[in-house]
């Protein structure tokens, strides 16, 4: 089993974020993944609608043999994965907000966290907030409008620009010193946000600490793969393929999936 690859799946593009972390950490290892453009983003939609959702990219990893399932996307992890450990016999990882970290970085007792509504609003969130952050002020932000404008290829766009600007303002204003990135997609904003940001601010994203936890539960089982024949990473994707391939580059071949 150890040469079948890792799974990752996501509501669209962002979670080539994670994909990127694991496939530095484990360059060894042969990869799967899925963006679900088609149905992002997954936060305003409710808790059943995005556990199903995760149930068809789970099968459909799974019928392609993956040995393991990365859940890139924030707001699938905190309403889905406890469905998915329980109904699947596979290892999951997944991802939330580094809101620990944060907590306990912060100097000025303030942080900021940008996120899509179904994290926010999720109880996996609100139960990691209070665990970590009872004591600091913790200014939360819905990212409305952020995904949609990656999806459709505007990164980096005057709209986006104006949007970040409108979201992080209120945080500035009470002086926070971290911003969280609670979604997959959000590491791509980071050079618009170095700009508009006072120097003090630490941007923390889950990516690293994902790739390691990776490392660690495929070492675990014993799925490691230790062979260094040419790695296969393949991508699918059931929305515009032109959006996904500048966020992986030209070395990749992403295929158009109906699923």
């Amino acid at each position: 089993m150890s040469k079948q690859p890792i799974g990752i799946f996501d509501s669209g593009v962002g979670g080539t974020s994670i994909w990127k972390e694991i496939h530095t950490l484990l360059p060894n290892e042969h990869t799967i993944y899925l963006a679900d453009s088609n149905n992002a983003p997954y936060g305003p939609k409710g808790k059943q609608t995005i556990t199903n959702l995760c149930v068809k990219n789970t099968e459909l990893l799974i019928h392609k043999d993956c040995k393991l399932i990365v859940v890139a996307c924030n707001t699938a992890t905190t309403n889905s994965i406890d469905y998915l450990r329980k109904t699947y016999n596979i290892p999951f990882i997944g991802i939330e907000p580094a809101i620990k970290p944060a907590a306990l970085q912060t100097k000025t007792n303030a942080i900021g966290i940008l996120a899509t509504k179904g994290t926010l609003s999720s109880a996996l969130f609100s139960k990691t907030t209070d665990l970590f952050a009872s004591n600091i002020k913790v200014i939360e932000q819905v990212g409305d409008g952020i995904v949609s404008l990656i999806e459709n290829g505007n990164l980096y766009s005057e709209d986006m620009k104006l949007l970040l600007k409108n979201y992080m303002q209120p945080m500035i204003d009470v002086n926070i010193d971290c911003l969280v990135l609670g979604c997959t997609h959000y590491p791509y904003l980071i050079p618009l946000l170095k700009e508009m940001l006072p120097k003090h601010i630490t941007i923390i994203d889950s990516g690293e600490a994902v790739a390691r936890q990776t490392k660690a539960i495929l070492k675990q089982n014993n799925l490691l793969n230790t062979e260094t024949s040419t790695i296969n990473s393949q991508f699918y994707t059931n929305g515009d393929v032109s959006v996904l391939k500048p966020l992986i580059g030209n070395n990749y071949t992403i295929d158009y999936l109906d699923f």
